[in-house]
């Protein structure tokens, strides 16, 4: 097996451990608040000004947590 498919694949094996960076926590938890921001949006406990405001935040944040040179 060529030396680059060989290395991909025991990058993302990882040889039976997984990664303990705290960032892979961040998307789940970033989804959460995401739901529940619009949540407290229809039950009228958050404007919904706010919430059009933090969903792309929440989004980006996600987004730029994908970044992971651990692993």
């Amino acid at each position: 097996m060529p030396s680059i498919i060989r290395n991909d694949m025991e990058n993302k094996d990882m040889g039976g451990k997984t990664c303990n960076c705290g960032h892979h926590k961040v998307f789940p938890i970033l989804v959460i608040l995401f739901g529940l921001a619009f949540l407290l949006g229809a039950l009228n406990i958050l404007t919904w000004s706010f919430v059009g405001i933090a969903w792309p935040i929440l989004v980006i944040i996600a987004g730029a947590s994908k970044f992971c040179k651990c692993c």
